[in-house]
């Protein structure tokens, strides 16, 4: 195969970031799927190993599971690739993905546990309380939008249909507002321009808390907040982040924040297993993007682990503690730690909201603040894309927690860490994979581990 030649061929699967793939040599077409003959032509060939890429140019046989996809920006936006694909496959497929992940280990202390039908979203479409956006000026016109795959591209995701629809509405016009005032978007190239992205949140209440991403403050920035709050009332706050860094990160560690108008906070609401939890969301905490789908998660969590009124939960990775505080209702004591400060500040004003007194929230590096508990009745780890590291798993070991509630976000990583989990005694026992986000490749896998012992 050269770059340029067309070409062929019978997918026979879809690749981890959800395109399609033949059997080897690997070929990976994008858009196209499992069963389908498609006409593509080489894009790129690996000189490393039998794989390439190809660009898809017609559908010769179609799957009986491709669906017209719903948003305008599918095959531009590099972010719900799998729209075309019917929602059951997409389940089937991500169950499938956990599993293969799991079957590769050779190490799991046995073999490895069934994995559970993927849980899916009550709401494929809608669901995602936060919207992430780049801005770019494109034929004189500002835009809001996303990177294009493999590229620095900004495609326009006007009409978004995976975000809650209060989202698309206030970037709308917040976009009408900035391009109006000449708000001149940040080129990476040299450095100049200010406004980098816009991150929107949106709760169950369909209020909005806005932040603008900007490389140097907005010289007008408390007058546009104030205007875009008057042309969008559900509007509670608007912050200004200064990100000086380089790279793609969103919010700089080191970055400034300013509140421009309202609120630099709100409140959101979970049902956790017909449990009402209040929590409240600053700019840069994390929470789950689809909160119906982390409502089911949480409540399999707390029916798992089945913690008593004896017992001391601690919750690494805890985020703004919706976890923690679950838990925290039938627990004796809940230990939740986070690395960013403003999340444990969050966590523990929504400790307080809903009256739970036997939480407390740490900040700091996991595996460090482990080190200073010296027990726990259960575990619950809920790491990053990354996984956890060695020195974390270990300290957890140490702890010797009867059952660990393992929430990943990555099969690899997953499975990579239960194998070094089951070295210090501990045997995966349940795996439920749940759909977080729809169209999507990403799958969030729910992993119950017990004490070997046990």
């Amino acid at each position: 195969m050269r770059p340029g030649e067309r070409i062929d061929l019978q997918c026979a699967d879809l690749d981890d970031e959800g395109a399609g793939v033949t059997a080897p040599p690997r070929i990976h077409v994008a858009g196209a799927l499992p069963g389908e003959r498609v006409g593509a032509t080489v894009a790129h060939v690996s000189a490393h190993r039998a794989e390439a890429w190809a660009e898809l140019e017609t559908i010769e046989a179609a799957s009986p599971d491709r669906r017209p996809p719903a948003c305008p920006a599918f095959g531009a936006c590099g972010g719900c690739v799998l729209q075309h694909l019917a929602y059951d496959a997409q389940l089937a497929w991500k169950r499938n993905r956990v599993a293969r992940a799991l079957d590769a280990q050779a190490d799991l202390a046995g073999r490895p546990p069934l994995v559970a039908p993927c849980v899916g979203s009550p709401r494929a479409l809608g669901y995602r309380n936060r919207s992430k956006l780049v801005a770019a000026r494109v034929a004189g016109k500002l835009i809001l939008g996303a990177y294009a795959p493999r590229t620095h591209r900004v495609v326009d995701l006007a009409g978004c249909r995976i975000a809650e629809p209060p989202l698309d509405d206030t970037a709308t016009a917040l976009r009408a507002i900035l391009d109006a005032a000449g708000v001149r978007p940040y080129d990476e190239r040299t450095a100049g321009g200010d406004l980098r992205y816009v991150v929107l949140r949106a709760n169950r209440q369909g209020q909005v808390l806005a932040v603008w991403v900007v490389a140097r403050p907005l010289s007008e920035g408390e007058a546009l907040a104030r205007a875009f709050r008057a042309a969008r009332p559900e509007v509670l706050g608007v912050v200004e982040h200064q990100n000086r860094s380089q790279g793609n990160a969103i919010f700089s560690e080191s970055g400034h924040d300013r509140l421009l108008a309202g609120t630099a906070t709100f409140d959101d609401r979970l049902d956790v297993g017909g449990r009402a939890l209040r929590l409240r969301l600053s700019p840069g905490a994390f929470f789950q993007a689809n909160r119906e789908v982390a409502e089911l998660a949480y409540a399999e969590i707390a029916r798992a682990l089945a913690v008593t009124p004896t017992e001391r939960a601690v919750d690494a990775y805890s985020g703004a503690g919706a976890i923690a505080l679950t838990l925290a209702r039938d627990a004796a004591e809940v230990i939740g730690i986070e690395s960013h400060a403003g999340a444990v500040a969050d966590a523990t004003a929504s400790a307080e909201m809903n009256g739970i007194a036997n939480a407390r929230f740490v900040a700091g590096d996991a595996a460090g603040s482990l080190a200073t508990v010296d027990r726990a009745d259960v575990a619950v780890l809920n790491p990053p894309r990354k996984g956890c590291t060695p020195a974390v798993l270990g300290e957890v070991a140490r702890l010797a927690p009867r059952a660990i509630a393992y929430l990943s976000c990555d099969p690899d990583t997953l499975a990579r860490d239960l194998t070094r989990l089951a070295r210090h005694g501990y045997r995966a026992r349940a795996v439920t994979p749940f759909d977080m986000l729809p169209h999507t490749p990403h799958v969030e896998t729910l992993v119950l581990l017990t004490r070997l012992a046990d």
